[in-house]
């Protein structure tokens, strides 16, 4: 992971791997055994990003491709409210959508606007959203994947 602690950034791409086979029954991206998985979601072309569990949450990763896409370095993006990666128009949506993850695990076929730092807007297609949830069971945030998206 981009700028975690080598420890940290396996942590969480464990708990990215493991929360989304926990809800959606499959793998988060095509993983190679003995790899790092850190290393394999950071260089994946389909985009992964995660928030926390603060009242307001902040994202807390995204890989490469995440990055790109909202055209942000690392400490920029993990020091954003998650919320304003959506248009204040769309962010009552995002809320009630967000409350559908929490109580149901994931949703999948999710569509919406969001915004990169520079105002570009894009349509995001199939993501996925689910719940991180560790292996103790405590909630730990949660995190969105997608491969689809068109500039508008």
């Amino acid at each position: 992971m981009v700028q975690l602690t080598d420890e940290a950034a396996e942590a969480h791409a464990r708990l990215l791997v493991n929360s989304y086979r926990r809800w959606v029954g499959q793998e988060l991206i095509h993983l190679t055994p003995g790899l790092s998985l850190a290393e394999q979601i950071d260089e994946s072309p389909v985009i992964v990003l995660s928030h926390g569990t603060e009242a307001d949450p902040v994202l807390y990763y995204g890989n490469y491709a995440a990055l790109k896409l909202w055209e942000m370095d690392w400490q920029q993006f993990t020091s954003t409210p998650s919320r304003l990666t959506a248009e204040p128009m769309e962010r009552e949506d995002r809320v009630r959508f967000l409350a559908q993850v929490t109580q149901y695990g994931y949703v999948s076929n999710y569509t919406g606007i969001r915004i990169s730092s520079t105002g570009r807007r894009f349509y995001i297609k199939q993501a996925t959203v689910w719940n991180l949830v560790d292996e103790a069971g405590l909630y730990q945030g949660q995190a969105a994947t997608f491969s689809q998206y068109e500039d508008l």
